[in-house]
């Protein structure tokens, strides 16, 4: 029952952001091959992307970035829209997912837990597993 009512404020409040985020210019959308080592730091973890038919790239970043998010920006693999909630997350390792545009939208998991804070609000945690999968 908390995760349906997680799941459905999640999805309000992604409507809300596609209604006044704006886009952020600086990711590049790279794509990571599975099994790739990214980034330069002292911590490191690993992401692992999903897409719609369950395909799963999973791959290791190393970073100083205080977030995920943040990391995963800098790098180029993440790219989303600024909005008062935060980070509403479009891309993620070149697949799109936008609620608005096409009913799916990006679940964001830590260490197999569905998160109750987005990417860029989240701390990255050197060994962690952190899941972005598009959901429906």
């Amino acid at each position: 029952m908390k995760r349906l009512l997680a799941v459905i404020l999640s999805v309000l409040m992604l409507l809300s952001l596609t209604a006044c985020g704006k886009e952020n210019p600086s990711a590049s959308n790279k794509v990571i091959e599975n099994g790739a080592s990214i980034g330069e730091g002292e911590k490191t973890f690993v992401t692992e992307v999903v897409d719609a038919d369950g395909n799963t790239v999973k791959f290791t970043v190393h970073t100083n970035e205080k977030t995920v998010g943040k990391a995963l920006q800098d790098l180029g693999i993440l790219d989303g829209e600024e909005g008062e909630y935060g980070l509403y997350i479009k891309v993620v390792n070149g697949i799109s997912a936008d609620y608005a545009a096409d009913g799916v939208y990006w679940a964001f998991y830590v260490d197999g837990e569905y998160a109750m804070t987005g990417a860029d609000m989240t701390d990255a945690i050197d060994g962690s597993v952190y899941t972005f999968r598009v959901e429906k």
